[in-house]
């Protein structure tokens, strides 16, 4: 079996593509900081403007609910699949199409006459967005020499912090003087730009001879996107529903879907994802990591909201401060921690990002119920602990894979990792509904008080950062 480790090669914008022109680090780092944070704002914007978007349209809750899950499961699907296109055709063109089709939605939810044709863009919207994380980390691979992609991959976790930060109050204060359609507006008229400017100073990577569908297993790809997105929608559906047949039986399609896939590219001449690189040591822990912690971090920010809402009886307004912290934690540290992660390697960043992490939730575990402010700031922790982690994976992602499959390794990380939250998102929120209706007293021994059902579900989110931090003793020590 071959060993899909990469050879050492020369920083290069392209991949034999001779009408290449050199990248000029700085411009290319600033149009994936402003793609990066749009693209994540165009989903965290969404929670402050559903209500209204509700009223407008006299939608039904469970119509409302597909405002979120439209979007998160395009992109869900789209992230793996835009890598191996890129590995065929080149990022910029790939990426340009990416941006496009994110401006099409975005100008189809703001304008949409009724709450259908609106999915129809949040569909767009998702579709788009999946292209600039996922082509992101290609482009900063492809960019930049090792020793030196963390900084540009903590630039990309810094438009993460941005948009997360941004999202709700931007929208919020922009819904509020000219309504909520201006903000998916708005989203187009800031991504515009980026088409023009992103084909000027992103690093193509076709081979020689250009490229061509038939390059690409089609029948792999959508057994992969199916997979992924009947997953999702099943963790979804579970959380909504419970164990109903439309839960428990996407679930079962996409663990079929996904044997198919695993078959499939064992037996086909041009695999989508060449197999060596699924029993890869190093890439394959770094997955598996990413994916435990982007459970765990989603997985918190999605409680702490729910408990100072429902216990501490904050609004949304306050909600939102509570948040506030971690997400400028990760949109000013990330960049800090990619620099550190060329130094020191991602191992030891990572053990330190997951311990600060599992401090954090251990700490909101002891606390729930407790001070709105205290909360606020292990939010703070939270997000150091993100940061500290994001970055250093894709570096070592980077550095597991070899150029020519960079594309399709990075999208294979990022869909792990989006997959890892909507996972976090759908068990923790069993958990919680689970403890409520037990009554009793808390797991935690040293919580005291109300919201013990809060307490529980961030325990369990903690025991699963100890299996993260044991795991991560098997990443690589440099990259």
């Amino acid at each position: 079996m071959t060993d899909p480790r990469p050879s050492t090669v020369e920083p290069s914008p392209t991949v034999g593509s001779p009408e290449a022109a050199p990248v000029r680090t700085g411009l290319l780092l600033g149009v994936l900081l402003v793609a990066v944070a749009v693209a994540v704002l165009a989903n965290s914007m969404v929670l402050v403007l559903v209500p209204e978007i509700g009223r407008d349209y006299a939608a039904s809750p469970s119509g409302l609910a597909w405002v979120v899950t439209a979007f998160s499961l395009s992109f869900a699907v789209a992230t793996p699949l835009y890598g191996r296109i890129a590995d065929v055709f080149g990022v910029r063109r790939v990426f340009a199409v990416g941006l496009a089709i994110f401006i099409v939605g975005s100008l189809v939810a703001g304008l949409a006459p009724g709450i259908g044709v609106h999915l129809v863009g949040r569909v767009l919207q998702g579709l788009g967005s999946a292209a600039v994380p996922a082509l992101g980390s290609v482009a900063v691979a492809r960019s930049l020499p090792p020793g030196r992609r963390g900084f540009g991959f903590g630039v990309v976790g810094t438009g993460v912090g941005a948009g997360q930060a941004l999202g709700p109050p931007l929208a919020g204060l922009v819904a509020e003087v000219a309504g909520w359609r201006w903000p998916f507006l708005g989203a187009a008229l800031l991504v515009a730009p980026l088409l023009v400017v992103a084909p000027r100073v992103l690093p193509d990577g076709r081979p020689d001879g250009g490229g061509s569908w038939r390059r690409i297993d089609l029948v792999g790809g959508v057994l992969l996107g199916g997979a992924v997105g009947l997953g999702l929608f099943g963790l979804t559906r579970a959380q909504q529903v419970g164990l109903a047949p439309s839960s428990w039986g996407a679930v079962v399609a996409a663990l079929v879907l996904a044997a198919g896939f695993v078959v499939r590219i064992r037996t086909t001449p041009r695999p989508f994802v060449p197999p060596a690189l699924l029993t890869h040591g190093p890439f394959v822990v770094t997955v598996a990591v990413g994916f435990l912690a982007m459970f765990c971090y989603l997985g918190t920010i999605l409680l702490v909201p729910l408990l100072v809402a429902t216990v501490n009886g904050l609004g949304v307004g306050h909600v939102g401060l509570v948040l506030l912290p971690g997400a400028l934690a990760v949109a000013v540290l990330s960049s800090v921690a990619g620099r550190l992660s060329d130094r020191l390697g991602p191992r030891t960043l990572v053990g330190v990002g997951l311990g600060v992490l599992g401090l954090a939730v251990t700490a909101l575990s002891t606390l729930a119920g407790g001070s709105a402010v205290v909360l606020g700031a292990i939010t703070l922790a939270v997000g150091v602990g993100l940061a500290t982690i994001t970055s250093p994976l894709i570096n070592a992602v980077a550095a597991a894979v070899p150029e020519e499959h960079a594309g399709v390794g990075l999208g294979l990380y990022q869909g792990a990792f989006f997959l890892g939250g909507g996972t976090g998102a759908a068990v923790l929120g069993t958990v919680l509904a689970a403890r409520s209706g037990a009554g009793g007293g808390s797991w935690n021994p040293l919580h005291d008080g109300a919201g013990a059902a809060f307490a529980d579900a961030l325990l369990v989110i903690a025991a699963v950062l100890v299996v993260a931090l044991l795991l991560s003793r098997r990443l690589p020590t440099r990259t």
